[in-house]
């Protein structure tokens, strides 16, 4: 199978690619290296999914990155430095390749950074999705991936979290942003023939997490001995989610959109178990045998206060059973951490 996967130098994104090519499918990646974190990493997650080792000195972002796609193409694998948002930039991309499938992981990301700029995830995140499905209703492609949030359900009173549950009073425009992907991909579903996945991902962590998410930064600050920003009292609680469990889902939906018609579904994709946040600080002390020094902040606008995935559905539809408790997910995290440039 030929895939398309936007987002393809990312945390999730990579660990897919690499799997996706593990088993012998070819990989298109669409990715505009983002300044929202160092494009560096995304280099460096892009190598390790392909199982490539690259010397690079990091002088000059547009350099490195044409130094990178001249490097790794492939007969399986080609790298477009691209953004969603360029519908002609996309369309020719979509001109040279025969595409089976979209797994479209590219987003702008993050609660906060949303409220500050809320326009800017407008155009990706909307705009750029409905660019793809304009492109699928050009190319007669007519299976689709799309990763959704938990952040969809808000401050969600009924725990757990189901699909069926509304989710009509997100509290940041990146949960908007990603509620209006879910309603609109139901337009091109019932035009155009789409059959279409939304995974609604619970926080998820592992290698190559991201660096300013909680655990990546935490592991970081503790490891190094700075202060931590701590959000609130610790009450706050999250269904974390091992990276290995969300690629094993990706891929069982990918199977179940290649062998049903008709799809439009919502699935939660979590952990099922949740983890305030004081256990998370003491789960990640504990696995590197040091303290943190805490400065403790208010919570911050847009935060729910906390998530936690009825996987039911997923169990039922797809055969997603999630193995990977919290207590050894980060001692896999903190392994990798130690491993690869603390």
């Amino acid at each position: 199978m030929n895939y398309i996967v936007t987002g393809g130098s990312g945390f999730i994104g990579s660990h897919l690619v690499q799997h996706l090519l593990k088993n012998g499918h070819s990989v298109i990646n669409i990715d505009n290296f983002d300044d929202f974190y160092d494009y560096q990493i995304k280099i460096k997650n892009t190598l390790e999914s392909i199982g490539k080792t690259l010397e690079f000195s990091f002088h000059e972002k547009e350099l490195d990155i044409q130094k990178l796609i001249f490097e790794t193409s492939s007969k399986k694998y080609h790298l477009y430095y691209q953004d969603i948002r360029d519908k002609e930039g996309l369309e020719k991309i979509f001109t040279k390749h025969k595409v089976d499938a979209i797994i479209h992981l590219a987003a702008l990301a993050g609660v906060r950074p949303s409220i500050a700029d809320p326009m800017a995830y407008q155009e990706v995140n909307i705009k750029g999705t409905m660019n793809l499905w304009e492109l699928c209703k050009a190319f007669n492609i007519t299976k689709f991936l799309n990763a959704s949030s938990s952040s969809v359900y808000g401050n969600n009173s009924k725990i757990p979290f189901s699909e069926l549950d509304a989710v009509d009073e997100p509290i940041s425009p990146y949960a908007a942003t990603k509620k209006c992907t879910e309603i609109l991909g139901h337009v091109y579903h019932h035009l155009y023939g789409i059959n279409m996945v939304h995974l609604r991902f619970f926080t998820v962590y592992g290698p190559r997490q991201r660096p300013d998410l909680a655990i990546s930064k935490f592991t970081t600050f503790i490891n190094s001995h700075q202060e931590i920003p701590f959000y609130g009292d610790g009450s706050t609680a999250r269904d974390y989610t091992y990276i290995d469990d969300i690629i094993d889902g990706i891929l069982k939906s990918i199977h179940y959109l290649e062998t049903h018609q008709n799809v439009y579904e919502i699935i939660n994709l979590g952990e099922n178990e949740v983890i305030n946040l004081n256990q998370m600080l003491a789960t990640i002390e504990e696995n590197l045998d040091k303290k943190a020094t805490k400065k403790i902040l208010p919570l911050q606008p847009g935060d729910v206060q906390k998530t936690n995935a009825d996987i039911t559905k997923a169990r039922s539809l797809i055969g997603y059973h999630p193995t990977t408790h919290f207590q050894n997910g980060i001692k896999k995290f903190v392994e990798w951490f130690l491993k690869n440039g603390s």
